[in-house]
């Protein structure tokens, strides 16, 4: 088995794994994916915070989480932006729910502008960019993550809109990472280009998958091995999200300032108290450069 065939379990903060794995230890990926990302997930929380997982000799934090809990959110509805965690929250709060997990989304432009599709609340407020450009956002194929009628799903920005599918959140990036189980074809497994990252994928089951890379991991992925990484998570289908400005947080964490950005994907639940306070990655440098793969 190769190297992104073995993922190691961290236990740190994720209280909702401990009682089923007890210390940390390395599971082949195949095994994993039976306990705890196939059967295992009927005995997690559905909204529980994140779980550390070193994966190629990356270290990321991955949250699963059924399709129902997901927000995407970029405006308070009254012409204001949200643009940080706390802001997020705060309106969530408004609506009746709790924010267990916030991630940033897709990549955006100056002035925390989306640089393509936002649908927030089943209003496009950002329509689908299909125009040829420089940088990540634009290495063909890119992609969409949408929550819909038919529940969660990564598609193909030349495949939107899904034909029947009545779509209620929708971020839009790239490079597309997985489609149906196949890498970009434009990743290059050898790239010396190891950036800080974070991305979403879903699984055959509907499942929607998190993951970022942890600011202190011993090294970071390029992008063969991130598309690699949501294979292990058990998707077939993932989208690249955004890059050294990325952040993931939880618990008590969700009230501090965060980096600005162009749009915030929350995992909510109905009213409750708050998780336990966690680190993320991390402060950020700087936003997404060039193309690199």
């Amino acid at each position: 088995m190769g190297e992104m065939g073995r993922v190691s379990v961290r236990q740190g903060s994720a209280g909702a794994w401990k009682g089923v794995f007890g210390s940390a230890g390395v599971f082949s990926a195949r095994l994993l994916l039976w306990l705890g990302f196939g059967g295992f997930a009927a005995v997690t929380p559905a909204t529980a915070e994140p779980v550390e997982l070193v994966i190629g000799g990356v270290t990321y934090h991955v949250l699963r989480t059924p399709p129902e809990a997901v927000r995407i959110v970029w405006t308070d509805g009254g012409g204001g932006q949200l643009w940080t965690f706390p802001e997020a929250v705060r309106y969530l709060a408004e609506r009746g729910e709790t924010v267990d997990t916030a991630m940033n989304g897709g990549i955006f432009e100056p002035g925390g502008v989306p640089s393509g599709l936002l649908v927030q609340d089943g209003k496009v407020l950002r329509r689908v960019n299909r125009r040829d450009g420089e940088g990540n956002f634009f290495l063909k194929p890119n992609g969409v993550f949408l929550i819909g009628s038919a529940g969660a799903t990564v598609v193909a920005t030349e495949e939107y809109p899904p034909k029947g599918v009545k779509v209620r959140y929708a971020v839009q990036s790239g490079p597309l990472l997985l489609r149906r189980g196949k890498t970009h074809p434009s990743f290059n497994a050898g790239s010396s280009s190891r950036l800080h990252r974070n991305g979403v994928g879903v699984t055959p089951e509907g499942v929607v998958v998190f993951a970022m890379s942890d600011f202190h991991s011993p090294k970071f992925p390029n992008l063969h091995e991130f598309a690699a990484a949501f294979r292990e998570l058990g998707c077939e289908d993932a989208l690249f999200l955004d890059g050294d400005l990325s952040q993931m947080r939880w618990g008590e964490d969700l009230q501090r300032r965060s980096n600005p950005f162009g749009s915030i994907i929350a995992v909510v639940r109905k009213g409750g108290d708050d998780g336990e306070n966690d680190r993320d990655g991390g402060p950020a440098p700087a936003a997404e450069g060039p193309t690199d793969r």
